[in-house]
């Protein structure tokens, strides 16, 4: 199967949205608290500066969006730390893929493409962290190569689960991507 991936462009925000606003519906039916702490209009700005940024991506089935993921070289301060080498490294924010494509990997392959991009960029990390308390993401990393590297808990933010693989490193699992030209 090949889907095509793409750079998310300003006209896109409002389905990035509503894929974010899915995740979390689903997420909350699962009891998981995850994304649901942000304000509308923050997690809008956000995503908006993102896509001004072509740090956001979309993956689109027949011309229809069905994941998201933000890779950027932005290392959260309170989670990586000078140690860490954040600059060494590329983040993964809000990979989404939607319930219709679920089990078909196609996580696994924007993962895998992430990954190429911190090669590219010359970076020697592809790191993420998750939220604290859902402990299946946790799994689904670890399963995708990931190694946790340690939980951080803060009063005022529940995301916490730091993860780290080898950008070198690809499951070649999923869906092939095909990088559409803008």
């Amino acid at each position: 199967m090949t889907l095509r991936i793409r750079r998310a462009r300003p006209g896109d925000l409002d389905q990035v949205l509503d894929l974010l606003r899915q995740a979390t519906t689903w997420l909350a039916s699962r009891g998981l608290d995850q994304w649901q702490d942000a304000e509308p209009e923050l997690r809008r700005d956000r995503v908006s500066a993102g896509i001004t940024a072509g740090t956001v991506w979309i993956v689109e089935r027949d011309d229809r969006p069905v994941a998201t993921i933000t890779i950027d070289a932005t290392a959260d301060p309170e989670l990586w730390h000078d140690s860490t080498d954040p600059d060494n490294a590329l983040y993964v924010h809000r990979m989404i893929v939607t319930r219709n494509e679920a089990g078909h990997q196609l996580g696994a392959a924007l993962l895998d493409f992430a990954a190429r991009q911190a090669t590219a960029a010359g970076r020697t990390w592809l790191r993420l962290d998750a939220w604290a308390t859902n402990t299946k993401l946790h799994d689904y990393y670890r399963g995708q190569g990931f190694t946790h590297l340690r939980t951080t808990y803060y009063a005022h933010r529940g995301s916490g689960a730091l993860f780290q693989r080898p950008a070198r490193a690809q499951t070649g699992r999923g869906p092939t991507l095909t990088l559409a030209v803008d």
